[in-house]
């Protein structure tokens, strides 16, 4: 299991995300630790646990950022009153 704190940004594309970039570091242990087990796009499968909230999703690699990105479902920003650029504690479990 990883532990780390980011901000929260929003990606302004075609459909407005929120996402949290992992740190450098763990997202290259991840890439390690997955090679030829990797989804579509790269995805990793990872559970995740922010504030009291709990839910599996997937890692993305971002090619521009050089690191792992982690959508923020509405439903978790909303639950945990996460806003852009204010820290959060992340808990993040690669599923394998």
């Amino acid at each position: 299991m990883y532990e780390f704190d980011a901000s929260p940004w929003l990606w302004e594309g075609e459909a407005a995300w929120h996402f949290v970039t992992l740190p450098g570091e763990i997202s290259d242990d991840i890439k390690a630790r997955q090679v030829g087990g990797r989804r579509g796009f790269g995805s990793v499968r990872v559970s995740v646990t922010v504030g009291a909230t709990t839910w599996q999703t997937s890692v993305f690699p971002s090619k521009e950022i050089g690191a792992y990105i982690l959508p923020l479902k509405k439903a978790v920003r909303v639950s945990e009153s996460l806003t852009t650029n204010k820290a959060v504690h992340v808990a993040l479990d690669p599923v394998q």
